[in-house]
């Protein structure tokens, strides 16, 4: 069993954080959000994965390397221009030789990938795709099965009495070696709208695996980015631990710092200041009295003296000046300087 990761996107949702940083290397609590997908994979005895990229694919290699230090084996494929998330897959043929496993590279999940796998094998299915459910399915295209798991059809955004499940499609399938030959070379072609409409024409043995307790996130908007770490923090992600929630760091004994957040190596904690269901990068430096709270901040990140950051994301190498406020829905890209006294997001509609 082999594995693709499309991490080809811009991330152009999750700007101003992209511009610079990739979105499969995003951090997550101080990690490098595609080692979480490497994981999943690993725990199901996958280690041979090829990474599908197009955007700022040198700074994700330069970062991963060959995959060594995190117990797989990398290889890496750069489309010349998108391609479609089939077209990717068709793109990356001459890596592929066994049944694959393809992850969408901005699905962060506590997935049972063995059980996937072995229902895959049981049922001698030439495509398995992942659905979980969901509270709100009008918002969502729909996926319809049979009483035996295989899938009858697709709903693209059904009208609400056109709502017959509430299974969406969780951005993971298993794709047997054979069905690249029904994806066309050289032309952007998805799955969702190319690939799967044409293993059902073709009355191909397509199989659902639902997995109803399975934690599902696309880490894909800010207001997502930041949800994913309240629920890491607080431990709500069935597989994935955070195992060491504190580098090595220098901080004042009159500093408070809850024992929920994160703090990355090198940071600098002055009197006064506190950090409470947070994630702080390396080296960041908070000032006396500073507050940081419900928020992540990429590493290099100073936050002046009084200075107060709720429910935000600040990029790296920023600035937070004196007494500022940095309030919920504000995100910050990379080397953004706040001046003192100044108030952003929602707590300067209240003002």
């Amino acid at each position: 069993m082999q594995a693709l990761i499309l991490a080809g996107g811009k991330g152009t949702r999750l700007r101003p954080l992209t511009v610079y940083t990739p979105k499969p290397i995003v951090p997550i609590c101080n990690r490098p959000f595609l080692l979480y997908q490497i994981d999943t994979l690993r725990r199901a005895g996958i280690t041979d994965i090829t990474l599908s990229l197009s955007y700022q694919p040198d700074k994700i290699e330069q970062l991963l390397g060959d995959g060594s230090t995190h117990g797989v084996k990398l290889k890496y494929t750069v489309e010349p221009q998108p391609m479609g998330t089939a077209g990717a897959y068709k793109f990356a043929e001459d890596l592929i030789r066994e049944p694959t496993v393809v992850f969408n590279g901005d699905i962060l999940t506590d997935l049972d990938l063995k059980a996937v796998i072995r229902e895959h094998s049981e049922r001698q299915a030439t495509a398995t795709i992942v659905l979980t459910p969901v509270e709100n399915p009008s918002a969502y295209g729909l996926v319809e099965t049979e009483s035996d798991g295989r899938i009858r059809r697709f709903l693209e955004k059904p009208k609400p009495d056109e709502i017959t499940c509430n299974t969406i499609n969780a951005g993971t399938y298993i794709l047997e070696p054979r069905v690249l030959d029904l994806i066309p070379t050289g032309e952007n072609h998805s799955f969702e709208y190319g690939l799967f409409p044409e293993l059902l024409k073709r009355k191909e043995s397509f199989f659902a695996h639902v997995s109803p307790r399975t934690y599902w996130i696309d880490i894909g908007t800010p207001e997502r980015y930041l949800q994913v770490h309240q629920d890491l923090l607080a431990n709500k992600v069935g597989r994935i631990h955070l195992k060491d929630r504190r580098g090595s760091f220098d901080s004042a004994t009159a500093a408070e710092l809850d024992e929920l957040s994160v703090i990355g190596d090198d940071c600098q904690i002055k009197p006064g200041a506190q950090v409470i269901n947070s994630v702080l990068g390396k080296g960041c430096f908070l000032e006396e009295r500073a507050r940081v709270e419900n928020s992540v901040v990429w590493p290099h990140t100073r936050v002046g003296t009084a200075a107060m950051v709720t429910s935000a994301i600040i990029g790296r190498g920023c600035h937070i000046g004196r007494s500022a406020l940095v309030g919920p829905g504000s995100v910050l890209g990379d080397k953004t300087s706040v001046t003192d006294y100044t108030i952003t997001g929602q707590l300067s509609d209240k003002l």
